[in-house]
């Protein structure tokens, strides 16, 4: 199977990608989970792409990034890393650039919670 194909098919139809170990709604460890927790304070959108069981593809992203480890996060076409990178980037004010950059301004407006009581 072309891996590095699927990649970069799917690195270009997300402005944010996480692969990672499961899902947005079921993360399958803790750094996963760190970092959908990361993206959700910042309140772009962005996708989760599980790749734990699929050892080949996680070799294909470890080689085409350099980066041995998940989670591997792409903005906009480019390669960070992961929270480690991205929580630096962030207090700098430096990923908030980035991210209006990738999405052509602020990010949206937090949904209004209706109380229901």
């Amino acid at each position: 199977m072309d891996y590095e194909g699927e990649i970069a098919r799917e690195v270009a139809a997300n402005t944010i990608l996480v692969y990672g170990k499961g899902t947005k709604t079921a993360p399958r460890c803790g750094f996963t989970l760190e970092t959908i927790e990361f993206f959700d304070r910042l309140g772009y959108p962005y996708e989760v792409i599980d790749v734990l069981e699929n050892m080949p593809k996680r070799e294909a992203l470890a080689e085409m990034t350099g980066w041995p480890t998940l989670p591997k996060v792409f903005i906009k076409g480019k390669f960070y890393g992961d929270t480690d990178v991205l929580g630096p980037m962030a207090e700098s004010g430096e990923l908030q650039a980035a991210l209006q950059d990738a999405f052509g301004g602020a990010p949206p407006a937090p949904k209004e919670t209706i109380d229901l009581r």
